[in-house]
């Protein structure tokens, strides 16, 4: 009985640590045309569609899914200029913001440069606390980043959103997404 016990608290200890719970089904995802691994808490729905970042016309392809009151997302763009994967990341994340209705940052963006992406000033990981296109409140953990590829940067950018009252449990499910996102060589 004492061994089911230690047993059933370390698992649960475990799925603390790890941001797991029964609605959370963790998986590997691979995005080959996008050189990128990542995790997955629910399977994932693909969709593809033209944007404008202030460049052009470009394809953002889009890979996500729902679980547990969180959307997890991840897009990805080609910019034929690799100078301007800066500036588009800057632009980028300002047009995130401003779908959401984001309230001013509280302080400076932290630095999230994966491995193999460029390391550049406009690679950080945002929180933000706003407005869902239905008008509730929403949060969002956010990164975005780049890579050089052949003579274009790929520009990545990845988010969960939770409704308000759970962004302490969001931004730990968010590390967990974070962390498993992988550029393949």
């Amino acid at each position: 009985m004492l061994r089911r016990l230690f047993f059933a608290i370390a698992s649960a200890s475990a799925c603390a640590l790890a941001a797991c719970s029964p609605a959370l089904n963790w998986r590997s995802v691979s995005i080959p045309e996008a050189g990128l691994t990542l995790s997955l808490p629910c399977k994932p729905e693909h969709a593809t569609r033209p944007v404008d970042l202030g460049r052009g016309p470009v394809e953002l392809a889009m890979t996500g899914c729902e679980a547990d009151g969180a959307t997890f997302a991840v897009s990805h763009l080609l910019l034929a200029d690799p100078s301007q994967a800066g500036a588009t990341l800057d632009v980028w994340r300002a047009a995130v913001r401003g779908r959401m209705q984001a309230e001013p940052p509280d302080g400076p963006h932290a630095r999230f440069v994966p491995a193999r992406a460029l390391d550049l000033p406009q690679s950080v990981r945002m929180a933000a606390r706003g407005r869902a296109p239905d008008g509730s409140a929403v949060a969002a953990e956010a990164v975005w980043f780049a890579r050089l590829e052949g003579t274009q940067a790929r520009l990545y950018h990845a988010v969960v959103y939770t409704r308000e009252p759970h962004r302490t449990r969001g931004e730990a499910v968010a590390g967990t997404f974070f962390d498993a996102l992988v550029l393949q060589p």
